[in-house]
């Protein structure tokens, strides 16, 4: 019979929680994906010339000085990548940031306020969740001249905070009736220490996911946006670089080297956002990370069982 101190008993839990604590592979690809691009876009503006610089080389593949080939123009296209990657990257954190700090806003602090607050700020919610942005911003490109990364940001960010605000009205909602938040109230707790204190810690995770979603969202809308022509203009992004290389009949050319870089960085950066979120899931949510561990089980168990047949077959 064991007892208290037999070491198998007593380092068994704790190497439990180590493992479960470890973070699994869809996070690590995640962040190192997201991290490279994040320092190509941070450190690659400073290592090439002008993006807007026009050699007499014309359409060239990659070679010759050009790391990833020029453009009808002579353009270098690493050059422009490389800009490309900073300003996709400055529009996902600017929507990111402000799409997650309205929806928290309109969400939390309305639902724990409640009243005609909360009836206020969930009726503007609903009016913006069905405000398209892509017809808002051909309106506002049709009094706009000059289009810049912050006026393009501003938009998509005024038009993806919404959806958040309801998931997190709702939670907040079911957070504001628990007995340590009533008990924080009756101890004459400030509000602004319980929303904070109370709230805020039990709703990372949930704001960590949107903000996830929203940088996806506006790369992704940005380069809708600019693919037909309504992107930043004089700027550089993933979705300009795609804009020119459709107009410059990239593909017709067969100028591989022009459009598929771009694209590639978009799909990559997508996917690594993608992995972190579902690890995120995973941490949060237990009986999705202990679902994951049993369909991984009988994977394995399944292919084990087919090669066991196959060999009892021969």
């Amino acid at each position: 019979m064991t007892t208290l101190t037999d070491p198998v008993v007593a380092v068994r839990p704790a190497t439990t929680r180590r493992r479960r604590r470890r973070p699994g592979p869809k996070l690590l690809v995640g962040l190192i994906l997201c991290g490279s691009i994040a320092l190509f876009g941070i450190i690659g503006p400073f290592l090439v010339g002008d993006p807007h610089r026009v050699d007499n080389v014309g359409l060239q593949p990659p070679g010759n000085g050009h790391l990833l080939g020029t453009t009808q123009t002579g353009q270098d296209v690493f050059a422009q990548l490389a800009h490309a990657t900073r300003g996709s990257l400055v529009i996902g954190l600017v929507v990111g940031l402000l799409a997650v700090a309205l929806a928290a806003g309109f969400g939390i602090l309305g639902a724990y306020i409640g009243g005609w607050v909360d009836e206020g700020f969930s009726l503007f919610s609903n009016v913006m969740l069905v405000l398209p942005g892509l017809p808002l911003m051909i309106v506002i490109s049709s009094y706009v001249e000059n289009k810049g990364i912050w006026l393009v940001a501003g938009v998509l960010a005024l038009t993806s905070w919404a959806g958040g605000a309801r998931v997190l009205r709702a939670v907040t909602l079911s957070l504001r009736s628990r007995d340590y938040i009533s008990a924080s109230r009756v101890a004459g707790e400030k509000t602004w220490r319980i929303l904070l204190v109370e709230l805020l810690p039990n709703l990372i995770p949930l704001l960590a996911a949107m903000f996830i979603f929203a940088v996806i969202g506006a790369i992704l809308g940005e380069a809708g946006l600019a693919f037909i022509g309504l992107g930043a203009g004089g700027s550089w992004t993933w979705g300009t670089m795609l804009f020119w290389a459709g107009n410059g009949l990239a593909l017709r050319l067969g100028a591989l080297w022009w459009f598929v870089p771009p694209g590639l960085m978009i799909t990559l950066f997508g996917a690594g956002l993608a992995m972190i979120n579902f690890a995120i899931d995973e941490l949060v949510n237990p009986k999705l990370r202990d679902q994951t561990r049993a369909v991984r089980r009988r994977w394995a168990a399944s292919k084990d069982q087919i090669a066991t047949t196959e060999e009892a077959a021969r």
